[in-house]
Order: structure tokens, then sequence, then C-alpha cells
């Protein structure tokens, strides 16, 4: 089994000393630092599809799990969009979560707003905050807006709103079902804002994560979260990885590049040295991504796009699933679960139509708890600005990857074999050895 070590246990098992490599800290555009919600300093994140975690797939449903995801130790909670789904140019069934036909209601396959008021106020009685998906880029064809606000949406030369375009790629893309805001026009801000806060005030939401953020102008943005936080403090989470949205306006932003080594490790082409690189160009910068120190950015092995359209976590990584989320849980940065990781999820849940999450008998609950319960409890894996940089370790062996985060006296290493055979490695001049795709991780409190 995979070695959690207690933190009594911790200086007997691994002498942890000053006899390491470290790649220096450095922040080549220092940035005043942007305060974060306490809550979610020391936090970790996990994302619900209502629509796939019970069989009702109901918001009332959901909430009598929320004791359960509760011993998982999780605090942010972040629902997938709970608005009613267009019904012109639907793609399948259900369609899609992210095709809104009313921003500031709820749709009746999940229940009313009522049941998310009440289920709202049942995650906060359980100590839970709750974030909502929100689409501000386009809408449904069929949302009022539509026929009253014509001159809100992008068109095409014959002035006809037309379906979300994308032709910068290689091949053309084609969002059939949604069709553009243009955020060039005063009204169409001024009703994204108000229906955010709508939620805040309504439901008593606590922030938002926010669909292809990057799409929609960054001074929208940077007017859109002091006008939330006058209803209350927020918290914002971007779906993109733009550094500009870390100046005022958001919390945290996706982190597609961590995603892209475990990737690679899962096709076997990724190692030690991949990760060193990617933690040398967190920690000095690269010319294309700088990010100020305060930013959170989020961790993650899968999420409702990575299941459902590249592949489950036994797709993707194979055995080494569970040493990388080990990773994203330890690395600097705010880790996600994706609703049924905690029972393995072991397929690809259909986007536009029901498809229940199997949850079997929760195989990794207790994993994922141990996880959750580390990062809660050492000062060094807080996120952002309050916990510690990852110093890489010398291990003299590839396949080991090993780091090290320290803040104050607490002090946090963790050794990973990526590999599928033992290995023997140094550390802090011990000869040690672990298991494939095992690892070790030691805390000085």
């Amino acid at each position: 089994m995979p070695c959690f070590l207690p933190l009594t246990r911790a200086l007997a098992a691994l002498a942890l000393c000053a006899s390491f490599s470290p790649i220096a800290m450095s922040q080549t555009t220092p940035a005043p630092d942007m305060p974060h919600v306490a809550w979610s300093r020391q936090s970790s994140i996990y994302q619900v599809n209502i629509r796939q975690h019970t069989k009702e797939g109901t918001l009332k449903a959901f909430a009598a799990d929320l004791p359960r995801i509760r011993r998982l130790g999780v605090d942010i909670l972040w629902f997938m969009p709970l608005q009613p789904i267009g019904k012109q140019e639907r793609k399948g069934g259900l369609g899609s979560y992210y095709s809104i036909s009313d921003y500031t209601a709820v749709n009746p396959e999940f229940g009313s707003l009522d049941d998310a008021r009440a289920m709202v106020k049942e995650a906060h009685r359980l100590g839970f905050k709750v974030i909502l998906d929100w689409v501000p880029n386009h809408t449904a064809w069929d949302h009022p807006w539509t026929r009253q606000h014509k001159d809100w949406y992008k068109l095409n030369e014959k002035g006809e709103i037309f379906p979300v375009t994308f032709t910068e790629g290689a091949e053309p893309e084609y969002w059939t079902d949604v069709v553009a805001l243009d955020y060039r026009s005063e009204g169409l801000r001024q009703a994204m804002i108000e229906a955010m806060k709508f939620w805040l005030r309504e439901v008593d939401l606590d922030g938002f994560r926010c669909d292809v953020a990057s799409l929609v102008p960054t001074d929208f943005w940077e007017r859109a979260r002091p006008a939330l936080d006058a209803v209350k403090p927020v918290f914002m989470l971007a779906e993109s990885d733009k550094p500009d949205l870390h100046r005022s306006a958001f919390d945290m932003t996706y982190s597609w590049d961590l995603a892209d080594v475990f990737k690679a490790v899962g096709k076997g082409q990724a190692d030690a040295r991949d990760f060193k690189a990617w933690l040398k160009s967190q920690n000095e910068g690269t010319a294309a991504k700088v990010y100020p120190r305060h930013a959170y950015r989020m961790r993650f092995t899968s999420n409702h796009d990575f299941n459902s359209w590249h592949g489950t976590d036994a797709e993707l990584y194979g055995e080494a699933y569970q040493p990388l989320a080990v990773l994203s849980f330890t690395l600097p940065g705010m880790p996600l679960i994706y609703g049924g990781q905690e029972s393995r999820l072991d397929k690809r849940l259909a986007f536009f139509e029901k498809d229940l999450v199997n949850w079997k008998n929760y195989e990794l609950q207790g994993f994922y708890t141990e996880l959750v319960a580390l990062k809660k409890n050492n000062p060094a894996l807080a996120n952002g600005q309050y916990g510690a940089p990852a110093e890489a370790l010398e291990t003299g062996n590839d396949k080991v990857f090993a780091f090290r985060r320290q803040l104050g006296s607490n002090q946090v290493t963790v050794a990973v074999n990526l590999s599928a055979a033992e290995q023997s490695y140094r550390l802090d001049g011990a000869s040690m050895k672990l298991a494939p795709w095992r690892w070790v991780i030691t805390a000085k409190p």
C-alpha cells in the first residue's frame, strides 16, 4: 500500500537535513499579493456533476451525500451549471450544462431555486463553501436575450446571431448549441454582473468557476470582482491559464501544464526530469507565463472535460494514477477531486445524457481523505502566498521525483516512483527503495 507516515514518526523515518540542491525560487515580475478569503487558503476542491451523481440527478438527492463528502475533508464544492438548458439546437437528449437559457433559474431536471437554497444552506451547515459554474461567454439560442437584446451578441456579416465558431486552429470548431455574447455592449456587462449577484443574494453562493474565462475581456472581470465582493467576499476560479486574470479578478486558474506532464507519464513519455523542468518553470517563470506569487493554480488529474472527452483515469494514467494524484495534492496549488474519483471512476460519463456514476465501494475514499488531511494539516502545503514553494531534490534516479516544501518549522518531503519497477534512490544521504508506482511522504511539524 502507499506510504503515508504519521507526523510524529516522520523524523525517524527519513532524515530531513540540508544536504539537497534546491531550484531557487525567484519572481521575474513581482506583484503585490492579492488577499484570498481565509477559508480558501488550505482548501481542496470537489467538483459536483449533479446529473450523474445520483440516480435521481437532483439537488435534493445530492444533499443526502453531503455528509459522506464532508468526511473526505474537502472544503469547496464546485457545482457544474445548475441553470435551465436550451432546447433549440440541443445536443443529445438532455443537452449541455453549458447551454444556458436563463441565468437566474434552476434546471427543472435538477429541482427548483428553493432546492438550491436548501442544498447550499445544508452545505454551509456542514462546513462547505459552494461555488457555481458560470457561463459568461455564450448562451443557448433560446435565451430571452437573443430576442430582447440582439445587440448583446456577436453577429455575422448578415447581422445574424450565429453559433460559437473558432477558426484559428488547424480545423474549424463549432459549438452549434450556443451563441456568443459581445462584451462591447455596456448593457450586457451590467446584466451579467447582476445575474451573478442574484446567486450570491438569493442562494448565498460563495463564488464562481467561470467557463472559458479568457474569451471574456479581462477588464469585465476586473469590474465584476469588486461588485461581487460588495455583496459578500467571494472565491473566483477561471477556466483559463491567462496570467492577467490574476491581477485582481481571479483567485485561481487552471494548471493544464502540470496535467500535460501527468498525461505524458501515463504514456510512459515522462519521468523525474520532466517534473524538475516543470517545477523550474514555475519557480523561475517563463517568457510566456509569469504568475504572481499570490496566484492559486488548480492541480488535477481529472475533471468533467477530461473524463468525458479525454479518458478515464485508467485510460490516461494506468497504474500511475495514484502517485500522480499524490503530486496534485502536494505540489503548490489547490487540488481537485472530480466526483466519482473516490470510487475509482472507471467510465467516461456521457455529457449530454444521463449516465450515473458507479459508486461501488468508495475504494479510494480513504486515500483521498488522507491526502486532504495532509494538505490541511501542514502550513507548508497551503495555497498561493500562504504556502511554501517546492524545491526539487536530487535522487540519483530519473525514475524517482522528490521535492520538499518548508514553511517555518513545518517541512514536507515527497518522493514518488514514476515507474512500474522497484527503484533504488538516495535522498539526504540515505539509500532507499520504492516499490513500483509508490511514494513516501514525510512531514516535520
